[in-house]
């Protein structure tokens, strides 16, 4: 969230009401006039008196011990705000992430009066409830509102001046609210930047202690700020960035879908110490950042780096940006993990599945722990069960005299990624779903089950369900691994390939060469349907960008030739990809044809495709041999 996010103006009070009566439609230019017109789109009337009934005892109950955490977390700035306001007729309050009162605690003179409202615990105060209020318009912004008297909704609640501050947690999750609301008469110029230092104290202090084995860094563009709740904080695992606080993000121009798709050296290309206790870094954008020593040695930050040497590569996977609904995906699967759901990823080829599943890890609350990734197409058929469960010495001629620990014993603790788990044989699987039931394993020629705990992703880019009514996949497996399915979209199905394209060219392009794209040639790059998804598009310009010169500004004849010819499978704008049927009976007759162009020579065909013997057994063989 950027620093002006932050400190909200309120226009003139009566602007969007008096707008809104007269016309039905308030201008959308305001937070407070934003929420009015959903409070009209709602159907609410701010003559209404709602009704507000308290949560029952024990449902109230069950929500605060849901939420006991976050009130441990919040117990002493929420204690510490009650302490400086209790002479101003005011109320604290701190509610859960869907506005639901937990705590309120404030003057009795006032308590009165927030009770005429139902401003109390065990109610909840989300906008589609009580209107336009600073707790719930709040939630929906996700920044720092103040709503005074009359920009309230509902009549009955313009007694009130309320100013309230989203909590969020260090991988941008919302957790709850902290407000303080008191007389709407009384002067409360400076109640939301009390309550906005309360909440940066609550988020800055969960980096004391929540990320063991990480690097912590801590900074600010004006070195007398570092060490105060407004320094910014970034933290590290493996040179990767995987938690943070808004104001880290803000001072780098970031946003939470950085996390976890960001290395140390592509954020600091340069850093210089200058001192026992602080380090002078500078971004890519050549600005000076002032940044503290972390209290132990920097084990996993890279050194200096001379300004001239070439920054590191990007991963060989496909470079993922998540927009608006890629992080609503991400936020629900990181949810579901932490709650022990598996989940099962599906998408074509190149969508990123195995992208999606390490974001989703590294956002977890087993961030720390292994991500082990299995591609069930790459293992050899007859080695898969020893590979997956691990064997005991001599178990099988040719075994490790010491036995093997297994890929799911490897994961133990952690997220185990199975992906083409539609490929898997099918004799395999019932041995696979009695380890995820029992949660344990028996290595090939043991006896002893040994105990394991995971959280499972699967991936696939077949139709699971449409393999079950076929009898190739297991109905009980495919029911235990999809209790929740996450579908990821083509790249042609993304609205804006346009800005889309942009991004993921400044992300490769090294600034130092200034390699740019004619509009021509974004263009043409843009409209391709790239049957490849993102692996196709990051391989294809990270191919252009080798190939170019700095300073070049690179037309159509810099397209691979693949992009430049016009595709003959496309009809009225639309792929014959777009059927999965078709692209996988293409798919089919490729491999045939590379069997049929080696002779026979299976080995020599899986290798001029890419792929495993395994699989082109598996895909087109396992019927016999061609004819």
């Amino acid at each position: 969230m950027a620093e002006s996010d932050r400190t909200v103006h309120v226009p003139s009070r009566f602007t969007g009401r008096q707008t809104l009566s007269k016309t039905g439609i308030a201008p959308s230019t305001t937070p407070i006039q934003r929420s009015w017109q959903r409070c009209a789109n709602l159907g609410l009337d701010q003559e209404a008196r709602p009704l507000l009934a308290p949560l029952p005892e024990q449902a109230l109950r069950e929500a605060v011990g849901r939420n006991e955490a976050l009130r441990r977390r919040c117990r002493p700035e929420f204690e510490a705000l009650f302490a400086r306001t209790r002479n101003d007729d005011s109320i604290v309050i701190l509610t859960d992430a869907e506005g639901l009162v937990l705590d309120a605690i404030g003057s009795a003179a006032f308590a009165d009066r927030a009770a005429q409202v139902a401003l109390q615990p065990g109610v909840s105060w989300a906008e589609p409830a009580t209107g336009t209020n600073a707790i719930g318009t709040a939630l929906v912004e996700r920044r720092a509102i103040a709503v005074q008297g009359a920009e309230h909704f509902f009549k009955r609640n313009r007694i009130l001046s309320c100013a309230a501050v989203p909590i969020l947690d260090a991988t941008g999750q919302l957790l709850g609210v902290l407000d303080l609301s008191g007389n709407a008469q009384a002067d409360h110029q400076h109640a939301l930047s009390r309550v906005q230092t309360a909440v940066d104290a609550i988020e800055h202090r969960v980096f004391d202690t929540a990320f063991p084995g990480c690097d912590v860094v801590r900074l600010h563009a004006d070195a007398t700020m570092l060490g105060t709740t407004r320094e910014g904080v970034l933290v590290f695992r493996d040179q990767v960035l995987v938690a943070a606080n808004r104001y880290g993000l803000a001072l780098l121009n970031l946003d939470w879908q950085t996390l976890g798709r960001r290395s140390y050296h592509a954020l600091f290309p340069m850093q210089q110490s200058v001192g026992a206790s602080g380090v002078l870094l500078r971004d890519p954008a050549g600005r000076l950042i002032h940044s503290r020593q972390p209290d132990r040695a920097r084990p996993h930050l890279p050194p200096a780096k001379h300004k001239d040497e070439p920054k590191p590569q990007q991963p060989n996977g496909p470079a993922h940006f998540f927009d608006k609904n890629g992080q609503a995906r991400l936020s629900r699967a990181v949810r579901l993990l932490d709650a022990g759901v598996p989940l099962l990823v599906q998408g074509e080829t190149g969508t990123g599945k195995e992208v999606f599943a390490r974001a989703a890890h590294a956002a977890s609350a087993r961030a720390s722990k292994a991500f082990v990734a299995i591609n069930c197409t790459a293992l050899p058929e007859s080695l898969i069960e020893a590979e997956l469960f691990g064997y005991e010495a001599g178990a099988f001629t040719g075994a490790r005299r010491a036995g093997a620990k297994g890929l799911l014993r490897e994961a133990d603790g952690g997220l185990l990624f199975l992906d083409e788990i539609g490929d898997m044989p099918l004799a395999l699987q019932p041995r696979l779903l009695r380890a995820l039931q029992e949660r344990e394993v028996v290595p090939v020629g043991a006896v002893q089950a040994t105990p394991i705990d995971v959280t499972l992703i699967c991936a696939t880019h077949r139709d699971l369900a449409k393999l079950v009514e076929d009898g190739a996949f297991r109905a009980d497996l495919y029911f235990r691994i999809a209790s929740y399915t996450v579908d990821l979209p083509t790249l042609r199905s993304f609205d804006d390939r346009a800005a889309l394209l942009h991004r993921m060219w400044a992300s490769l392009e090294p600034e130092r060469r200034r390699i740019t794209l004619s509009p021509d040639c974004a263009a043409a790059l843009a409209t391709y349907t790239w049957p490849g998804n993102f692996r196709q598009l990051v391989g294809s310009l990270r191919a252009m960008l080798a190939l170019a010169e700095p300073d070049e500004e690179l037309g159509l004849d810099a397209l691979p030739s693949n992009l430049r010819a016009p595709r003959a499978a496309e009809v009225n704008g639309r792929a014959e990809h777009d059927d999965p049927a078709r692209f996988d009976s293409i798919a089919r007759d490729a491999m045939r044809n590379a069997v049929r162009a080696s002779k026979g020579n299976v080995s020599e065909a899986a290798r001029r495709l890419g792929i495993s013997r395994s699989t082109l057994y598996r895909r087109c063989l396992s019927d016999g041999p061609l004819r």
